[in-house]
């Protein structure tokens, strides 16, 4: 199976949303660094635990367990009543966020979801720098972690990313399971219910290991296609597809943290380059037009503005999409020191739809972009061959004013 499939998962995710939500209305404390759980009624002091810290973890207090039991074990335990109103929306900010990375998201679960990144992977150097970019990037806009798992499987990224927690990147390949998953117990693999390790430990299978270097005609006599499934799971068998809704793609957008403070309109342009660039290749390749731009500055002082304009004419061209940026960015820009960047694209159209010609093309006969669509193409080309660096822009050679992002 070809391809790149990234797991990406919320650590603690009830926890950490309501934890910012407190924070953010003045708590002293962060319900992170504690032992605490989400779930139950405070008043009545029962219920199940949904979510619990780290440190709840260390009086193992297990996610689904009652709370007098959580209490029981760790008396001074701090709880939260769930928000769930909060929990779907700080969902939908981390969909939307993906998704202007990648629009092949299948979401599983409010806290959860799956990528397939094969189809924007030439625009990074690699899948693991594009992991610990969107890792770090949602750590920095959102204040919460996530754990992002990287596989040609879904069922081995999604073990991937419940490796070693938090804040982390992990990968599983093929070449890499008996290394890194048949060592571990069988309760950590996938789809294994208590029921399933109780009837497996009858079997004396005890490992992942164990279950791979199982006879599977056995495994359907005592599970049956249960049985089966967990097999090719400890082996690494899946088919399965990242199920994608590309109607829900709503922009295409990308933005940098500056690696210092911009203070000129100079040092602010050659990131706003890289970004147009970044964009309008993502749009091409998935054969999109952008109606809309948007530029975003984030200040120092963590303020933010932004301000958009409606295109008469639909783009795809870096050109267009930067030096309409600009435009953007001059009537935005408060001359404070700049920390981070953006650029987004909305009222996406398909490339091959018809366009209404505006007065130079029609005086012409041409479109007025035909000479920038075929550099464009060139570029694109070259790139896809030999990689994001064989073709760069003069002014990207002179200084680098940003972190990496996802276009680096």
């Amino acid at each position: 199976m070809s391809g790149i499939i990234f797991h990406i998962d919320v650590n603690s995710a009830y926890l950490s949303w309501s934890a910012l939500k407190k924070l953010e209305e003045g708590a002293d404390c962060d319900l992170r660094t504690i032992p605490s759980i989400i779930g139950g009624d405070t008043a009545k002091r029962h219920g199940v635990v949904l979510a619990k810290s780290i440190p709840a973890k260390k009086f193992r207090i297990r996610t689904g367990e009652p709370v007098v039991s959580a209490l029981r074990k760790c008396p001074f335990l701090v709880m939260e009543p769930p928000d769930h109103r909060l929990y779907a929306k700080r969902s939908r900010q981390l969909t939307d966020f993906l998704t202007e990375i990648c629009p092949d998201i299948e979401q599983v679960s409010i806290d959860e979801c799956y990528m397939d990144f094969t189809s924007v992977a030439d625009l990074y150097p690699s899948a693991s720098f594009a992991a610990a970019f969107m890792k770090d990037e949602i750590r920095k806009r959102f204040g919460y972690t996530v754990n992002i798992g990287i596989s040609d499987r879904k069922v081995l990224a999604k073990m991937a990313s419940d490796f070693k927690k938090p804040d982390l990147v992990h990968t599983l390949f093929h070449n890499q399971i008996q290394e890194k998953m048949w060592p571990l117990p069988v309760s950590s693999l996938y789809m294994c219910g208590h029921s399933s390790v109780e009837t497996l430990k009858k079997l004396e299978i005890m490992t992942i290991g164990d279950l791979a270097q199982a006879d599977p005609d056995i495994l359907y006599a005592h599970m049956k296609s249960h049985g089966r499934q967990l097999w090719e799971y400890a082996n690494g068998i899946d088919d399965s597809c990242v199920i994608t809704e590309p109607e829900r793609q709503k922009g295409v957008g990308n933005s940098t943290t500056l690696s210092k403070d911009a203070t000129t309109r100079a040092e602010a342009l050659h990131p706003l380059l890289q970004l147009a660039d970044s964009v309008s290749r993502r749009l091409r390749s998935a054969g999109q037009m952008a109606g809309m731009i948007n530029v975003e500055i984030k200040y120092g002082d963590f303020s933010t503005v932004s301000h958009q304009t409606t295109l008469t004419v639909p783009t795809d061209s870096s050109d267009t999409i930067y030096h309409t940026a600009c435009e953007l960015f001059d009537k935005i820009w408060n001359h404070n020191p700049i920390r981070l960047l953006g650029i987004r694209t909305s009222k996406l159209k398909d490339s091959n739809e018809p366009r209404q010609l505006n007065l130079f093309e029609i005086s012409t006969g041409k479109p007025a972009s035909q000479k920038q669509q075929k550099l464009d193409a060139a570029l694109d080309s070259i790139r896809s061959r030999y990689g994001n660096s064989a073709v760069v822009r003069g002014s990207f050679l002179e200084k680098k004013t940003s972190r990496p992002h996802s276009d680096s």
